[in-house]
């Protein structure tokens, strides 16, 4: 029998048999009963306890187009609530200039604000004021609001990594395998804004800093597992990054210009520079790389 590998998974012809007994044994179940089943008998989990539900059912999809199993019709097609999702809405906030020096704003208030009822405030800023718009991210990540004086001055979004990047993963020392069990530990910063009618020297480098010494903290207590390394692009044909530099991000190379989708070698998007900060000394050893 050919091997079969989902998400780092090595399948063996057992779970293949198992899977075919479940099928068996509960025909008139749903898909997602099964792979809850699948899930329960595996231990298949993420760090912070969940079943990893939808995981095993692309593993049963896989198992499924390759002749090893046949599943359960399916019950019912599941609304998607991203596929029609509504932009943002705009919010009416105080857009008076704010210029002063940075101690004067201080204490800067950084708050978290993903399922909470400042969430569609967020969500606004980055769709009125940020060039790229809102985006929903997927998988794992955080919302943050950056408040002086009572008003929000900057948002920052931060979500999982990307899978493959080549330059990341040359300055870790990953290989394919470290890679896959080891990239929950890595958070990419997919958006940073700081509000237009906010002018203050250094306030974004030190957001920056302050992010940093926080954010593992806020991981571990939404999703179960620190993080020891931090990402992101940098567009040279907009802008230069300089903030990141000053917080000491370090520059690891740049993007091919290629997407996921990509079957061929010619870039079909711009390049971007890939930045990294590391959360602790010992980030390649904890990230299963090479020095």
């Amino acid at each position: 029998m050919a091997e079969f590998r989902y998400r780092g998974r090595a399948i063996e012809e057992e779970d293949i048999l198992y899977i075919r007994t479940l099928i068996e044994q509960y025909p008139k179940e749903s898909r997602r009963k099964l792979s809850v089943r699948v899930c329960e008998a595996w231990q298949w989990q993420q760090a912070n306890g969940a079943l990893r539900d939808m995981v095993c059912r692309g593993m049963l999809l896989m198992l499924e187009r390759a002749g090893q199993i046949t599943l359960p019709p399916v019950s019912h097609v599941r609304h998607n609530p991203l596929a029609h999702r509504a932009r943002p809405e705009a919010v009416l906030i105080d857009m008076t200039p704010l210029e002063d020096r940075l101690r004067k704003l201080q204490p800067l208030e950084f708050e978290q604000v993903r399922r909470t009822v400042r969430e569609p405030l967020f969500n606004s800023l980055m769709e009125e004021h940020h060039y790229l718009g809102y985006e929903q991210p997927v998988g794992e990540h955080l919302k943050y609001l950056v408040w002086a004086e009572g008003r929000p001055i900057a948002c920052l979004a931060w979500s999982s990594a990307p899978r493959h990047l080549g330059s990341r993963d040359r300055y870790i020392g990953w290989d394919a395998a470290a890679r896959r069990s080891q990239i929950r530990f890595i958070a990419y910063n997919t958006r940073f804004l700081i509000l237009p009618w906010v002018r203050v020297e250094h306030l974004a480098s030190h957001i920056l800093g302050r992010m940093a010494a926080r954010i593992s903290d806020d991981w571990q207590q939404m999703y179960g597992h620190p993080l020891y390394f931090l990402e992101t692009f940098i567009d040279p044909e907009r802008f230069r990054g300089t903030c990141y530099r000053a917080a000491n991000w370090v520059a690891m190379g740049r993007t091919t210009g290629r997407g996921k989708q990509s079957n061929s070698y010619i870039p079909n998007r711009s390049i971007k520079e890939v930045l990294g900060y590391p959360l602790t000394k010992r980030f390649r050893e904890l990230l299963g790389g090479v020095a």
